[in-house]
């Protein structure tokens, strides 16, 4: 549970105290907890893991929402992340579990924000979450020096549109809809402390150039990269796949397991596992290729 928001920074103070575990730790960890359901394994995952929520949440305080509530979310996302995570993959947990974080806290913005209702679409989703650093490299990249307009050209909502396969209308809406948001549209007040609009959390550091980039292709790898990885597979290993590891919004109970898989394809958890295996190697080439 998140403190409230007057114990924010000691919750902060607190997390970022905890011992980050060594590769080897981890791995010792995870397999407790994949092959003996040890509980206070998957406590000290998650524990170490605290820091890397708050960091991610910073990243979304333009919208307007309270950090605690960001970080809460995110903590659900970490939580799935840990229960999923199996270390036989080579992959440290921190990477792995960014995008379950990002997820929830994805899917807390757009049910809280009231603002955004057309983002209804994964398209219109992709829009709303890439707007912002989109729109400012294209005022980095003016021509003109014109780096304080607000609004996007017809040109440049006609190249946004394209690359986010979505219509100019929908640009223009959502563009309209997001520079509503730095007003401050029913701020909350709480006993004297300052309200919560989203032009007061602005992180200036997103609009860094390499963090720009950095979400363009972490945006790119989560949609349309996956897709590509995907379609390299044969039926049998993209099954495989999705349903041990792109099951982000099911139910409490989680992906399939190797067992489960085995019992499916009539083959051991072993075989399951080997053509799991087989075929990340075979999506990681294809996005290297990408």
């Amino acid at each position: 549970m998140v403190p409230s928001l007057g114990n924010l920074d000691a919750y902060v103070s607190a997390v970022n105290r905890m011992p980050m575990l060594t590769q080897t730790e981890e791995t010792r960890l995870a397999r407790a907890l994949r092959d003996e359901g040890d509980l206070k394994a998957a406590g000290q995952l998650v524990l170490s893991h605290l820091r890397l929520v708050v960091s991610v949440s910073r990243q979304y305080l333009g919208y307007g929402l309270p950090q605690g509530d960001l970080i809460q979310e995110g903590n659900v996302g970490l939580m799935k992340a840990v229960k999923r995570f199996d270390p036989e993959q080579g992959v440290r947990l921190v990477s792995y579990a960014l995008h379950w974080i990002k997820a929830e806290i994805h899917e807390y913005i757009l049910k809280n924000w009231r603002m955004v209702k057309v983002a209804t679409t994964k398209a219109q989703r992709k829009l709303f979450f890439n707007l912002r650093s989109m729109k400012q490299g294209m005022k980095s990249d003016a021509a003109d020096g014109d780096t304080h307009r607000n609004t996007l050209t017809p040109d440049e909502v006609a190249s946004m549109a394209g690359e986010l396969n979505v219509k100019p209308e929908e640009v223009v809406e959502m563009e309209m809809r997001l520079s509503g948001g730095d007003v401050a549209l029913e701020p909350q007040v709480d006993d004297g402390e300052e309200s919560y609009a989203p032009i007061a959390y602005l992180a200036d550091e997103g609009s860094e150039p390499t963090r720009v980039i950095e979400a363009r292709q972490r945006d790119w790898l989560q949609s349309d990269g996956i897709s590509l990885a995907l379609d390299a597979l044969d039926e049998r290993s993209r099954r495989i796949v999705e349903e041990r590891w792109l099951k982000v919004n099911d139910d409490a109970s989680g992906g399939m397991t190797l067992h489960d898989l085995a019992a499916i394809y009539g083959v051991s958890a072993e075989r399951i596992r080997q053509i799991e295996a087989a075929a990340l190697k075979k999506m990681r080439k294809a996005l290297a290729e990408a």
